[in-house]
Order: structure tokens, then sequence, then C-alpha cells
């Protein structure tokens, strides 16, 4: 069974070996061993209650239970911006008119903004390209929604999801071309390293002081505002289905999108039920599809099986419980979706 699980000590190599596979703009998640190693503890001492409020943030890696392959990794920052500041770009619109001239232009500015600060963030989603069937990374990114219904008095109200940005064939972003380039004097991957690795005071000093007009950019740069990079764009549809919209704000480096919702508003805390375990065997006409985890905080397993809730019970196999950690009459959350499509 494929489960989403809380990250242990013993990933690091994997997280490690997983990190290599991921493309330019997934700040996050970068092949760091001191940084990944960093990031397993910081889970840990959260889960453990003892991290600071500024630090408190949860890692997953979905494994293989039959072959211990960490096959993809995902996160939830618990409130962002409360120790050093979340810089987004804000998209508004402001109106130029001359009566004398009949002149009247409307523009799109981009402004600096704080608006997200105190949000819980999902972020660090990444799957391997080994593993990108069907299901997989729905599992992948609705496991993150599973626990805040789960443990919902550790979040916020309010959630947010920054999305990698467009990149062209050349595998740059036309948008920090035209604008961060020119104000921070290095390269994307420099500067997305060192925001990744928490330096982040080079933002403040070095970005624009001034609203950006847009119709300034070079075009390419215009159509880039608020565009998810391609490998990115099944994980927006997946957060979109969960509940969450495009608000108008967007990264300061590539201008990915950011989308955002009320955490009551998610389609899992709305709808995932608790019931109890019941073991045995599944009849083969059975096509409706579940996630299913446990309701532990320490040894968080979620995953996707057959069936749907019946009579406050759920049916589990002997091994699919075993991958959950779960046995017979114990608590599980089923969240049900639509029917396998043939």
């Amino acid at each position: 069974m494929i489960v989403v699980r809380c990250v242990q000590p013993g990933d690091v190599d994997a997280l490690v070996a997983l990190a290599h596979e991921t493309g330019p703009g997934l700040t996050t998640f970068k092949p760091d061993r001191d940084a990944l190693t960093a990031r397993v503890e910081r889970a840990r001492r959260t889960l453990a209650g003892t991290a600071e409020p500024y630090e408190a943030g949860y890692f997953f890696v979905m494994e293989d239970t039959a072959t211990g392959d960490v096959a993809g990794v995902c996160g939830i920052e618990t409130e962002v911006g409360l120790e050093q500041p979340f810089y987004n770009y804000r998209v508004s619109t402001v109106v130029h008119a001359s009566k004398d001239l009949g002149v009247w232009t409307k523009m799109s500015l981009l402004n600096i903004s704080h608006d997200l600060t105190g949000y819980a963030e999902v972020c660090s989603l990444f799957l391997s390209p080994r593993y990108r069937t069907a299901g997989v990374g729905g599992l992948l990114s609705r496991s993150r929604f599973m626990f805040i219904a789960q443990f919902r008095e550790r979040f916020p109200q309010r959630l947010c999801a920054e999305l990698r940005g467009h990149f062209d064939e050349r595998i740059e972003s036309p948008f920090w071309n035209a604008v961060g380039s020119h104000f921070y004097q290095i390269g994307f991957n420099e500067a997305d390293y060192l925001s990744s690795h928490g330096k982040k005071s080079f933002l403040a000093e070095l970005m624009p002081r001034y609203p950006v007009y847009l119709d300034l950019l070079p075009e390419e740069a215009q159509k880039a505002v608020g565009v998810t990079h391609k490998d990115t764009a099944p994980a927006r549809k997946m957060l979109e289905a969960e509940g969450l919209r495009y608000e108008n704000h967007v990264d300061i480096f590539d201008a990915g999108p950011v989308l955002e919702c009320q955490v009551a508003d998610l389609r899992t805390v709305r709808e995932s039920v608790l019931v109890t375990v019941r073991l045995g065997e599944r009849t083969p006409e059975t096509e409706a599809r579940s996630l299913v985890s446990n309701t532990s905080l320490d040894d968080f397993r979620v995953g996707a099986t057959m069936g749907v809730p019946e009579d406050g019970t759920f049916l589990l196999t002997a091994d699919e419980a075993a991958a959950l950690r779960v046995k017979e009459g114990d608590m599980v959350r089923v969240l049900a979706s639509q029917p396998r499509v043939k």
C-alpha cells in the first residue's frame, strides 16, 4: 500500500535523493542534507509540542510500504511570516483618466504585500515521476488536508499555497528576468536558494520600493503573472477542487499564483468523517474510493483504498490496517471520493 506518513529522522537519505529529482522554483524542498535534516528535526519538535510558534511546521513523506521507497513529500507551515516577513506581490488595478484629453486607461500594479502573514501554508509538494500514476498525486496533496481536518485546533483560520510560476523553454523565469534580476543582481536559482534557507534580509534590502506597472514589462513577463508551472498544473487543479482560489497574490520571484481559502471551507474539513475500523475481505464489485487516515498525531498515516463508510464503520483488509497502523475498533478518518472510472 502507498501511504503518506509523518517524516522520521531515518528518512533524510531518501529525502536528499528525492530532492535531486526536482526542477527550479521549488523553494522549500532543495537537495541540501543539512537543511533537510533541520527540516525533519523541526517537524518532530512540532509534533512533540516543543517548537516555537514561528518555526512550527509539519513534513510528510509518501512511502510504498511494499518496498520502503520514498516517492514524494509534502508539508504544512503552521503560521507564516511570524519571524521573517512573508512577501508576496498583490496584483491591483489603477485607473488614469483625463477628461480634457478624453483618455481613460486601466493598468495592473504589483504591490509588495504582507497580507498572508499568520496564514497556514501547504507547501513542498513533490511526487517522483516514477509514481505519477492515477490517484497517487491526489493522495499526496490531500493527505495534508486530512491531517488538518484531524488536528484542526493546531491551525489558524486561513490557509494559502504558493505555486511554482511559469518557466520558458530555456528553463528560465520571464518574470524574474524582467523584474527581480535588475534589483537583486543575482540569478534566480541563487535567490531561490537563499530564500529557502531563511536568508531573506536581501529581499527587504533590495526589492523594488514602489509598485511595478505590469504594462511596462516585456509581454512575456506580463503573461507569466499568475500562471502556474506546467509541472504544477495538476497540483493546482487538486487544490482548487479542495476549495483554494487565486485571490490576486503572486510569488515575488517567478509570479506564480498564491491560492488561499478559509480552513473551515476545505472540502476535506467539511466532508471527512470519523468512523470505526471493521476488518474483513472486500467484495470485487466495490468501486467507490476513499482516503483513510488513522488519528495518531505522532504516527499519522493516510492511504487510499476502495469502499465508503457504512453504518459508522469502514472496511479495511488486514494488510491495509497494518499499513495504517490501526486495528479493528479503532477510529479512522475517511473522505469518500468519486467512483473509479473504468
